[in-house]
């Protein structure tokens, strides 16, 4: 059996005590259940994860070494709820004797209890839950300006590479070889391309057959041999006479500058 060597002894029976005395007070009568029960303090300590110093503190009735009534009340209720006996007559002797002990109220802590205090604070569930929503909201909001700003830069690019072959095929120049379209004579070129790419046609007479930047079919009449400058050969698939001409033989970095004859 465990004594307290900080109370005054006194002789215990076996038997728990039935109730508090009319003169007793609240941690004596917790400390005489205990050692009649045969609990160690630290034991107990342990079990309701209090500190020993506070369970010492109230065993000892020593109010000036324990937080405010409220706190207090609720170890009591604790302790007493662990030894099996019942708190409320605990609760109401703590009343009488904690104003003549320290000089205050019991029930002061309930007007400024820390407790109170907290459930004001802005990091409270409900505040923090309205935090998480408004931030939910503005990426959401952002989320859907972001894509609204790329549907719009694609729309625009996707509008652009379409009206890009009219624009480019605009810039060629194809010239005749004379003044009547209907009159066809000399040799027949034709070029055909897989993309935009810039051409320079010249037939052995010095005229220029076409130039310029080109991404459609060319069909072209001249005098062979023709001067050919193709800025990306492998864009382009060309004919003479209706014979397929490999470019490859003239290509150097992906540029094609030679004369082609029959």
């Amino acid at each position: 059996m465990e004594v307290n060597p900080n109370s005054p002894q006194s002789s215990s029976s076996s038997a728990t005590p039935n109730a508090l005395g009319n003169v007793q007070r609240p941690g004596e009568y917790l400390r005489q259940v205990r050692i009649t029960q045969k609990l160690n303090l630290e034991d107990v300590a342990q079990e309701l994860n209090i500190p020993v110093k506070t369970l010492t503190a109230l065993e000892q009735d020593d109010y000036n070494s324990l937080p405010e009534a409220t706190f207090i009340k609720g170890y009591y209720r604790t302790y007493a709820k662990f030894l099996k006996v019942d708190a409320t007559n605990i609760i109401q002797r703590f009343d009488e004797i904690y104003a003549n002990d320290t000089g205050l109220l019991p029930n002061h802590a309930l007007n400024n209890s820390p407790i109170k205090i907290m459930g004001k604070l802005p990091g409270s569930n409900r505040d923090r839950n309205r935090k998480w929503l408004k931030r939910a909201l503005i990426a959401l909001a952002v989320f859907i300006v972001a894509g609204l700003i790329v549907t719009a830069v694609q729309n625009m690019s996707d509008s652009k590479n379409t009206d890009e072959p009219a624009a480019e095929s605009a810039e060629v120049q194809i010239l005749s070889m004379d003044g009547n379209a209907s009159v066809v004579s000399g040799d027949q070129l034709d070029l055909t391309f897989n993309r935009p790419t810039s051409v320079h046609i010249v037939d052995s007479t010095g005229k220029v057959l076409a130039t310029g930047r080109q991404a459609t079919t060319l069909s072209l009449n001249g005098e062979a041999p023709f001067q050919i400058r193709l800025d990306d050969a492998e864009a382009v698939a060309l004919s003479l006479n209706s014979e397929n001409i490999s470019l490859s033989p003239y290509t150097v970095n992906g540029k094609a500058d030679f004369r082609l004859s029959r």
